[in-house]
Formats: C-alpha cells, sequence, structure tokens
C-alpha cells in the first residue's frame, strides 16, 4: 500500500476517534504517528519528533508562566482592575478582549499574543464570576482572525506573497490584506458576541488548588517579580529580543517563575497540561506524513479535477477556499498554504484569470482554523483551560468557517476583480 494511502487512512481514524472521544484525546494523537511508524511511512526519530517542536516548547513554558500568574495572584489582581474599568458584563469584555487581541496578533506571533493573554482572561473571569470558556474561544477567534489584517500576521500570508514573487507577479502589499483582514475579523467579533457565546460550554475559570485569600495577601513580592515576567514575556514573544527565540523567552521565564519563587516546582510541573502537550505533539508527525507523502496533494488534486474542464474563476476560488479551510483544520496552515498556492497559480495563468483572488482566498482559508483543537496553537492552548472537548470546536467554527466563506466570496472579487481592467 502506498504511503499516501496509509496516511490517509490513519487520518480518517483518528479524525472518527477525536470526533466521538472513544479513547482520550492524547492518546488517538500519539497513536497516530505510532502507527505511521509501524507502516514505514515515518521513521523512528520522526514519530516522536513533535515531542521536540519548538511551538510544543513554547507551550510548555508559558502554561508554567501562566500557572505562576495564578498561584501567585497577579492574573487575580489583573482581573479585579479590569473589572473595575470595564464591569463585569460578558459580552462587553467579550468585545473588548477581542479588540485587543485581534489588534496585538496584526503584527505579533497569534500564539504569543495567546499564551500572553490567557492568564489574565482567566483572571477577569474569575475576577467578574463568569465563565471563562466563552472568552477563551474568542480569544483562539480573535488570534486566528486578527492575523490575516497584514503580511507578518500569519504564515498564509507570507507564504502567497512568496509564491507569487516566485512567478514573477508582483506580491501583495503589507497592509493590502486587510481589505479583507478587517471585514474578517469584525465578523468575528459579531459571531462570538452574537451566536458563538451560546454554542460555547460555560465553564467557570480553575483557578488551581491555591487558597485565594492566602494567594492574595500573602504573596505581594511575588506578584511584583511575576509582572516583571509577564513584561518580559510579552515583550520577548511580541516584539522580540535580539538572540533569542520565542520558545528561549517562554522556557527562560518559566525557570524565572521557580527559581524566584512564584512558584515552586512541584506546583510547575502540575501547571502543565499535558493533553495539550500530547495532542499537539502527536498531530504533527501526522500533519508532516499528509505533507511528504503526497496526501495532501492527493487530496487537492482530486477535489479540483472535480470541477470539469472550464470551471468558472468564482467556483475556482470557492474550491479552493473549501481545501484551503478544510486541510488546515488538520495539517500547519503553513504547508496547507504552501502546497495550494501554486497549484492556484498554475491554474489560473491557464483559465486566464488573476491569480490574486484564488491566492487570497487560501491565505485567508488557512487562517479560518476554527474547527479542531489542532489546527492552529492558540486553538490548542485554550483547549485544557477552557474545558474544550473536541466536539465543541467543532460547534462553534463550522459556522464561523461557513460564514468567512460567504464574506470572502463577496469581498476578494470586488476587491481583487477576477479579470481587472488594463491600465492605460
Amino acid at each position: 500500500m502506498e504511503p499516501s494511502t496509509i496516511t490517509l487512512i490513519v487520518l480518517a481514524v483518528v479524525a472518527f476517534l477525536f470526533v466521538t472521544e472513544l479513547i482520550p484525546l492524547a492518546v488517538t494523537a500519539m497513536s497516530a504517528p505510532i502507527a505511521l511508524g509501524i507502516c514505514g511511512v515515518l521513521t523512528p526519530s520522526q514519530v516522536f519528533s513533535g515531542l521536540s517542536n519548538s511551538t510544543v516548547v513554547l507551550f510548555a513554558g508559558m502554561f508554567v508562566v501562566g500557572a505562576a500568574m495564578l498561584e501567585s495572584g497577579l492574573a487575580q489582581t489583573i482581573g479585579n482592575w479590569v473589572v473595575k474599568k470595564v464591569g463585569t458584563r460578558e459580552l462587553p469584555l467579550m468585545a473588548a478582549m477581542m479588540g485587543v487581541t485581534i489588534t496585538m496578533s496584526s503584527m505579533c506571533s497569534n500564539t504569543g499574543t495567546v499564551a500572553c493573554l490567557m492568564p489574565v482572561i482567566i483572571g477577569i473571569c474569575a475576577a467578574a464570576k463568569i465563565p471563562v470558556s466563552p472568552l477563551l474561544m474568542a480569544l483562539a477567534v480573535a488570534a486566528n482572525t486578527g492575523g490575516t489584517i497584514t503580511m507578518v500576521g500569519t504564515p498564509p500570508n507570507i507564504i502567497a506573497a512568496g509564491a507569487m514573487e516566485t512567478a514573477g507577479i508582483p506580491a501583495f502589499g503589507f497592509f493590502e490584506f486587510a481589505y479583507i483582514g478587517i471585514p474578517l475579523s469584525i465578523m468575528s467579533v459579531i459571531y462570538m458576541v452574537f451566536v458563538g457565546v451560546r454554542l460555547t460550554p460555560r465553564h467557570m475559570a480553575d483557578l488551581g488548588t491555591i487558597d485565594q485569600t492566602q494567594g492574595m495577601s500573602g504573596s505581594k513580592r511575588a506578584r511584583i517579580v511575576c509582572f516583571f515576567i509577564l513584561v518580559y514575556v510579552i515583550f520577548g514573544l511580541c516584539i522580540g529580543i535580539p538572540g533569542l527565540t520565542s520558545e528561549m523567552v517562554a522556557i527562560s521565564a518559566a525557570l524565572a517563575c521557580v527559581l524566584l519563587g512564584c512558584l515552586t516546582e512541584r506546583e510547575a510541573y502540575n501547571g502543565i497540561d499535558w493533553v495539550t502537550i500530547f495532542l499537539f505533539a502527536g498531530m504533527l508527525p501526522l500533519a508532516d506524513a499528509l505533507d511528504k507523502t503526497g496526501a495532501g496533494r492527493m487530496i487537492a488534486v482530486n477535489v479540483v479535477g472535480l470541477m470539469g474542464d472550464n470551471p468558472s474563476p468564482m467556483l475556482f476560488m470557492v474550491v479552493l477556499f473549501c481545501l484551503s479551510g478544510g486541510l488546515t483544520q488538520v495539517m500547519s496552515n503553513t504547508a496547507a498554504a504552501a502546497l495550494l498556492c501554486p497549484i492556484g497559480i498554475s491554474i489560473a495563468q491557464e483559465m486566464g484569470c488573476s491569480p490574486y483572488p484564488v491566492l487570497m482566498s487560501i491565505a485567508i482559508a488557512a487562517s479560518c482554523a476554527f474547527t479542531t483543537p489542532v489546527a492552529t496553537p492558540p486553538n490548542t492552548l485554550v483547549m485544557g483551560p477552557g474545558g474544550f472537548r473536541f466536539k465543541d470546536y467543532i460547534i462553534v467554527g463550522t459556522p464561523l468557517l461557513i460564514l468567512s466563506l460567504i464574506l470572502c466570496t463577496i469581498i476578494i472579487p470586488m476587491v481583487w476583480p477576477f479579470y481587472p481592467a488594463p491600465t492605460v
């Protein structure tokens, strides 16, 4: 049996087990690369390569920093301050938080944005005595849509621009993505405030096993130290520190939390959400197999082939949006964009239409990673603290994905016509 076929079979089984949750999610995720290793699709070193992935390391470090913010009472202190300024109403808090997240993720790493804001939001929800899960789901959604506003907001945008340069086509401008990215972000806020909040589970914030009264009054020094560590993390993840990668910033901050007494070593271990770690680490080799065995390309070619010999440009754009949006739920959005952008350029040139609307739809769809917890790191990060199950992402994310398709179908051809008028 061909490696690509084996990979697709494993993917189908994993998807079924994820949706039904017949066995724990982390067990399903880690079983996938092992199965691919037994079948010879992955080498022994590739089977567990996800555990050394830089994003997984970033997760571990930020979980410790988040635990330190909770254990020291800093998250609760920030939460109390925000609640005094903004109030305790859930929907205004959600809208304001999404606005901040969209702004940050448009210029910064969406993973770093979520990692920095998540403990703060947990503290806000605890202070306001409102469920934390709707705001955490909104946080992930805002981080994903906010990244579509600029070229550097998310990797698929860079991939699309790079594919255009490689093909000798003038690339999108830095802020050109904002024509669709801003409407998409606004739509995501409206959706979460009026619809998504009703579809999301309503779990209260889990501040751990600490005594909150003691944590808020015996730990002033710890809160001060933790605050400066948080500033360091925000600066390192959102702006960057020369010589330090994001994961180095996260791990050094985690070490500082323990060494400076913000939390104990045992509390640091307990603060790491191991289900999230193994879920993400297990899915990375499977996503890599989809890319390298050609299974992803097989899906793309077969779906594109269903359009017939002379498809309309609009149909072509919609099909590639669906392909990109579908693939990004189970594999890296970077890989999905890298796979589909050359296909989009080639077919657009054969059809004689502009490649701009096609490539924009591929890039935006690759960031519409709403329907699974493994579609993008922000989704994975909020899974444990939000108490989400796999199906929660499907319930909340599927309508949003459909709305994104409709919005893109309306706006993209208006901004980037399939047959632009010739310039004089």
